[in-house]
């Protein structure tokens, strides 16, 4: 893609250490004998879209749960069929099992000697939000996300000279409001997806993540909708129980350092792009970190 003329204010910091000043040091970890329902409660009550899974005795980093893997768990995903085959679609019964049933085993870190340029390389090529950072003892001493790397853009001009148009993922995948959180989350899990805008009369009404799904299960909302116990209850609900209507939005030709701050500022992991009242594209935190690994080979 051309994206015109760049101007290198500055460039990531390649220093050691620097990746433990900017990421997050409070980290909150998990064993792998957390219930999934306990998992999700406390991802919900910090706030925090991914958990390490530490070894209680030693500390050292096991695994990692992520607002992915509780989507997968809701629908549309492998580890659906727990729900489904393991406990004949008794969702109460299925949320009780231990968290490794669902968990990410095979972590991707980095040593917090490591430095920020490796890190979110490792970001981009994996395709993942967020790296446990290690010490030598694979110990985890902290957490660098996407979200980090979005902060740092909107507060240093890295690159100038470019705008939405040039990142945004065009290609939009978008459900409307009769759609059930079954489509979200089968959507999500089938198109790779971690946020879906819902259309209706080809009109941005509202906005769903992988942590609002989290949210309905962390926050007690699927209780409200059971009555049996089965997981259809939970899943045949409309999409817009859980979206987010008000909306954030820019424009095509906003430039990319404004686009990181409306981000950052909002604590939100994606900005539509609406152009005289039709959605263009979307920018996304990777779109954003992926954008900067580009720019500077």
């Amino acid at each position: 893609m051309d994206r015109g003329p760049v101007e290198f204010k500055t460039r990531l910091p390649d220093q050691k250490s620097e990746i433990v000043r900017i990421a997050g040091k409070d980290v909150v970890t998990i064993p792998r004998t957390i219930t999934i329902i306990g998992a999700a409660k406390t991802m919900t009550n910090y706030g925090f879209r991914r958990l390490p899974v530490t070894n209680p005795g030693n500390k050292k980093l096991e695994g990692i749960l992520t607002s992915m893997d509780i989507v997968r768990f809701m629908g549309g995903g492998e580890t659906f069929k727990l729900i489904k085959n393991g406990h004949f679609g008794n969702f109460l019964s299925a949320i009780n099992e231990s968290v490794s049933e669902i968990m990410i085993n095979e972590v991707i870190s980095v040593e917090e000697t490591g430095n920020l340029k490796d890190a979110v390389n490792k970001m981009v090529s994996s395709g993942i939000g967020g790296i446990p950072i290690v010490d030598s003892e694979n110990r985890v001493k902290g957490i660098i996300t996407e979200r980090d790397i979005v902060s740092l853009i909107s507060k240093v001009d890295i690159v100038n000279g470019m705008q939405a148009k040039d990142i945004m993922s065009k290609d939009v995948v978008a459900i409307t409001p009769e759609n059930t959180i079954m489509d979200l989350t089968t959507t999500m899990v089938d198109k790779g997806f971690r946020r879906v805008p819902i259309i209706e009369d080809g009109i941005l009404v509202g906005i769903v993540t992988a942590t609002d799904v989290l949210r309905y299960l962390g926050n007690g909302g699927v209780f409200d909708k059971i009555v049996t116990g089965d997981i259809k209850e939970v899943l045949e609900v409309p999409v817009t129980e859980i979206m987010v209507s008000e909306v954030e939005t820019g424009e095509s030709e906003d430039p990319l350092t404004e686009v990181a701050k409306v981000m950052a500022e909002e604590n939100i992991g994606s900005l539509p792009i609406i152009d005289n009242s039709t959605l263009k594209g979307i920018v996304t935190e990777h779109d954003l970190v992926r954008s900067i690994v580009e720019v500077q080979e």
